[in-house]
């Protein structure tokens, strides 16, 4: 892990100008009580008649006001400030946290961890809640402590004007929290780590809970479900009462340690008053009153000291969840180091009005000759924009979209030695096939054979470890970003609904881009308009969580429809049909195949074509290898959901007969290998 202060210095850089205004307003905050010890001094000595300036007492005690006036308009004005920093700083650290773990495998970021470390989503919740916060307290902390910092040291500077003798026993309480700081880190650590853990744990059995009510009530689960709550909350509650005493035990330390030593320190002052010493009434006073800076310093310095051990150990869990180091290596951006270009001051302007949408990579060619000119950004300080409002102009204006990805014709996909272990066993090796325009590919096999584990393979949601995809005889370097639509989409067999109405989860961003004539073809073909019909709200009703007003057949037909108005050129299919009754089976294959050979005639027919009826074997001889043969016309009852020139490739794990005797080619996968290809 890197230096806890390398980490900060980043985020402070993040917005320089407003980070260096809110410390100048906490510098008139905590330096302007400074003032009226002057004054205070000045009262006393004209009231002993050993005044500097021959003023009225009314004149100190107006000037004395004034600064409180002052005081309480820079409060108000410092308190915005700082508001609008927390809310970026904590922004910046969700959103770049966020971002990593979007930018992992679908299927890997499913299990939430990295590294092999699992987490479920409501896990991650105390990730994005407990330690985005503990970063964000200690990043806008720093400059208030600078502040208090500055006063303390020039309060320790008049000091010695006074009395240099007893200036110096200002810094044995200052050795002795030193030390103690020092003592307690590993246990301060450990503690704060197990109660983050025990939150995680909590957090994650809540979100299974709410997502696995169902099966808890069929399996009359729910007193052992409770049962193991409780104990987890049990848990939980001891180890954070464990931190937060020790946490307080030690600020407790701080604060007495400070006492004691102000305490000794106005002993000896109080010797020097009087007759024969060399103080004034109004030195005193002075003395006391600046003593108080140099005291609050030295404990809000020993409880910073104990927020930035807490802080690391947030670092630490967030860098391990999305594998941002390994061996105590901060892990390159991207394989490459961003230069002094890239690291250079990310102003206010930037990130509210006209951010860039990336900082510039430049591969490593040499290691740097100056360590200090080159140092790596981590993922989770990366200065991104967030286009949040700032204080004194308008909201900023959204960078367009990213234009759409243009439609590539699919002439030919060639998969050769695909493969991928799970690290506890399993998986796929070696996997080679082709699928060709136009053609429907089948892949069967016993359960855990590999037949999921190699489509999200296949399509970039787990990283393959070896073997190589080629789209029309070129290279595809990253599946998860290439295979997408339109060029390919995916069915899974228990698709992901969100909580919101039907409409937005079929349209699922593509807004305007749809016509109602399109989206009635999609949801025919996908054999859910009988469905939508029973639906009083129509494409309005709200489907709850996850879907659960919806069967399991109505899920997966609504996730094909979502998948047709894309119009991909590559349909990927992962047992669609396990949750249908036969004849809605039946029924919604003639019209997925119906519609691709529909196309494929429509294609032929374009090329002056004359197509002929091909005979419903067992396993056709792919329409590759005779092109002049086309495959059956079926009379279309509505108008194709792929109305194009291109008819679609179809991959469909599935063991159905239906489905088997109308494959071009059929993939038989044993332990994750292909035993046959018929």
């Amino acid at each position: 892990m890197p230096p806890i202060t390398h980490l900060l210095w980043q985020l402070i850089r993040y917005a320089q100008r407003l980070y260096w205004v809110d410390t100048l307003l906490w510098l008139f905050i905590l330096g302007l009580p400074a003032v009226p010890g002057l004054i205070i001094r000045e009262f006393f000595d004209t009231l002993t008649g050993e005044a500097r300036f021959s003023s009225s007492p009314w004149v100190w005690i107006g000037l004395l006001l004034a600064v409180g006036l002052a005081r309480v308009v820079a409060i108000f004005v410092g308190r915005i400030t700082k508001t609008q920093h927390r809310f970026l700083i904590s922004g910046l650290v969700r959103h770049n946290l966020l971002h990593e773990l979007l930018k992992r495998p679908g299927a890997e970021l499913a299990t939430g961890g990295a590294n092999g470390q699992n987490a479920s989503p409501g896990e991650i919740l105390s990730y994005f809640r407990d330690d985005a916060a503990q970063i964000e307290d200690v990043v806008v902390g720093t400059n208030e402590i600078f502040a208090a910092g500055v006063f303390a040291v020039g309060s320790v500077a008049l000091l010695i004007s006074v009395n240099p003798t007893m200036t110096l026993l200002v810094f044995l309480p200052l050795c002795a929290i030193a030390l103690l700081a020092h003592q307690a880190e590993h246990r301060l650590k450990r503690y704060r780590r197990a109660s983050r853990q025990a939150t995680q744990q909590v957090t994650g059995l809540i979100g299974e809970l709410f997502t696995a009510v169902q099966a808890v009530k069929v399996a009359g689960a729910e007193a052992q479900m409770l049962e193991e709550l409780r104990k987890r909350c049990d848990r939980r509650r001891d180890l954070m009462v464990r931190d937060q005493v020790f946490t307080a035990v030690l600020n407790s330390g701080f604060e007495n340690i400070v006492s004691i030593g102000t305490g000794l320190i106005l002993l000896v002052a109080s010797q020097s008053l009087g007759a024969q010493g060399d103080l004034t009434v109004g030195d005193f006073a002075l003395f006391v009153y600046y003593l108080s800076f140099v005291t609050y310093f030295l404990a809000f310095l020993g409880g910073f000291i104990a927020t930035i051990k807490q802080s690391e150990v947030s670092f630490e869990r967030m860098g391990k969840l999305v594998g941002a180091w390994e061996g105590g290596r901060v892990d390159e951006w991207e394989g490459g180091r961003v230069d002094e270009t890239s690291t250079r001051e990310i102003t206010e302007s930037q990130i509210f009005t006209n951010p860039p949408t990336r900082l510039p990579i430049h591969p490593p060619t040499h290691p740097p000759a100056d360590p200090s000119t080159r140092l790596p950004i981590h993922p989770l300080t990366h200065p991104h924009p967030l286009y949040l409002k700032p204080l004194l102009s308008s909201q900023p204006v959204l960078p367009s979209m990213a234009t759409a990805i243009a439609s590539e014709p699919l002439h030919e996909l060639r998969v050769e030695g695909l493969t991928y272990r799970y690290p506890g066993g399993g998986g796929i090796s070696d996997i080679s096939f082709t699928l060709a325009q136009g053609s429907l590919t089948v892949i069967t096999g016993r359960v855990g054979a590999g037949k999921t584990t190699l489509l999200r393979v296949l399509l970039g949601l787990l990283p393959k470890q070896a073997g190589a995809l080629y789209w029309n005889g070129q290279p595809i370097l990253d599946p998860a970003n290439f295979l997408v639509p339109p060029r390919a989409a995916y069915t899974p067999q228990i698709p992901q609904l969100f909580s919101a109405s039907l409409r937005e989860n079929l349209l699922l961003g593509l807004g305007d881009a749809v016509g109602p004539e399109q989206f009635d073809r999609a949801i025919a073909t996908a054999v859910f308009d009988r469905d939508l019909a029973q639906m009083p709200e129509g494409l309005e009703t709200l489907i709850g969580t996850r879907g659960f007003r919806l069967s399991g057949g109505q899920k997966q037909r609504a996730a094909a429809a979502r998948m047709l108005l894309r119009q991909p050129a590559l349909m990927v299919f992962d047992d669609l049909s396990s949750a249908l009754d036969v004849e809605t089976e039946q029924l919604l294959w003639e019209q997925l195949f119906g519609n691709r050979e529909d196309a494929e005639a429509e294609r032929h027919q374009v090329q002056g074509t004359r197509c002929k009826a091909k005979p419903n074997t067992q396993h056709p001889t792919p329409n590759t290898q005779n092109p002049s043969t086309c495959l059956p016309i079926h009379p279309p009852t509505h108008p194709p959901a792929h109305p194009s020139t291109h008819p679609p490739t179809c991959l469909v794990v599935s063991h159905r007969p239906s489905v088997l005797n109308r494959a071009d080619q059929i993939l038989f996968l044993e332990n994750g290998r292909i035993e046959s290809v018929t």
